[in-house]
């Protein structure tokens, strides 16, 4: 029988569940039986008799959850300790398949164990930005919810209103928000400070997005280069240090009057740019926040901490790396319909068919049969074998 198993999360900080009890119906109504980890869901808001009344059994025996399941689900798989990484991996049974954020491009580790235990992993992150898969892009779902996330966690740093006020000690002028990347956190972070009255510039390398971002109101900042800035995938593309040259300059010169910084620019895979260096966070009015949506992948800061809030030169550097977390409530509920969408895909007549060749699950498949199925996490192991 088909037998999914949720997972509860122990990275840190990490209060998220894979599959909230809304879902648990649909899978069961596709034939799967639904085992639950003890105490999975509560910081998310779901209690197990919400799980119980939607379908799903409690287990407390860890050993009970690896023996019986065949498909087992986490949030993510990442940030975790060695010790707590091989209590997972180890017991996973010989083609099971576990699906979540795996971060593959840099806990590569876990990949290679995955692939050596013969489990078959599907990459959230991973899931391909086409049509047909929308309902299952995990990646844009929380990207949204770190956009709203970051604004409103700007709006409570910031020393100043967000809105326009008119009061009878005179006028207030509204906050200057500059948004950096409108992709879908960016497009969200701008809708958010719209509503909260900000005044909002952004500043994207990809021409395209120009519709998108005055249709909500904001001013588009144009860079005029000649550089493809966008991937097939309708990823940001990595360039040279000419053109983040150029964009620093740009960036710059908005920077003196700007009071909130959402910076979101990611380079899928790899670091992220390195748009505000610390020369320009000096230039910034005393008071004024950056929100570095980025900072997990390096940052767009030069300034920023991973995990932390800094103050420099009186500037607010927000570098958390997991907003989309501290939603835990409405985030688990949008990944679990990715997820259940995604498993919609596999299940044909009450049995999981992984087909390497469908264009959903073969760009999402992670390891398989054995094998590292991704061509760039293979290519960056490779690399990294051949500097080692």
């Amino acid at each position: 029988m088909l037998t999914i198993a949720v997972l509860k999360d122990t990275a840190p900080g990490e209060r998220r569940v894979a599959l909230v009890p809304e879902s648990v119906k649909k899978l069961t109504k596709m034939g799967a039986k639904i085992l639950v980890q003890e105490g999975t869901g509560i910081e998310a808001g779901f209690t197990q008799k919400d799980y119980e009344d939607s379908g799903a059994t409690i287990v407390s025996d860890y050993n009970q959850l690896m023996q019986e399941g065949n498909i087992f689900l986490k949030a993510q798989l990442v940030c975790l300790s060695d010790d707590e990484n091989l209590k997972l991996i180890d017991p996973l049974p010989e083609k099971s398949v576990i699906i979540g954020f795996m971060n593959p491009f840099k806990y590569f580790d876990n990949v290679e164990k995955l692939a050596a235990k013969g489990v078959t992993s599907l990459a959230m992150e991973l899931v391909p930005r086409i049509s047909r898969a929308q309902r299952m892009d995990a990646l844009s779902a929380m990207s949204s919810a770190a956009g709203y996330k970051a604004v409103v966690m700007a709006a409570a740093s910031l020393n100043k209103f967000f809105p326009l006020m008119m009061t009878a000690a005179g006028t207030i002028s509204p906050a200057k928000v500059l948004i950096i990347g409108a992709g879908v956190a960016g497009l969200q972070a701008i809708a958010t400070a719209k509503r909260l009255g900000a005044r909002v510039t952004v500043f994207d390398t990809r021409p395209v997005v120009k519709e998108q971002v005055e249709s909500l109101g904001a001013e588009f900042v144009s860079l005029e280069t000649t550089e493809e800035a966008e991937t097939v995938g309708g990823y940001a593309a990595e360039q040279s240090e000419d053109f983040y040259r150029h964009e620093q300059n740009i960036i710059a010169a908005h920077l003196t009057t700007t009071d909130v910084v959402i910076a979101t620019a990611q380079i899928f895979g790899k670091r992220a740019p390195l748009l505000i260096t610390e020369e320009m966070v000096a230039s910034m009015r005393s008071g004024s926040v950056i929100v570095d949506l980025a900072a997990e992948a390096g940052g767009n800061c030069e300034l920023t901490v991973a995990g932390k809030i800094v103050e420099r030169y009186g500037i607010s550097i927000h570098g958390e790396t997991d907003l989309p977390g501290s939603l835990s409530y409405h985030a688990s509920e949008m990944y679990s319909r990715n997820v259940t969408a995604l498993l919609g895909e596999m299940i044909k007549d009450g049995e999981l068919v992984i087909d390497p060749e469908d264009d959903v699950v073969g760009g999402t498949l992670l390891t398989h049969e054995g094998k590292i199925m991704n061509e760039h996490v293979r290519n960056l192991l490779d690399r990294k074998r051949e500097e080692s």
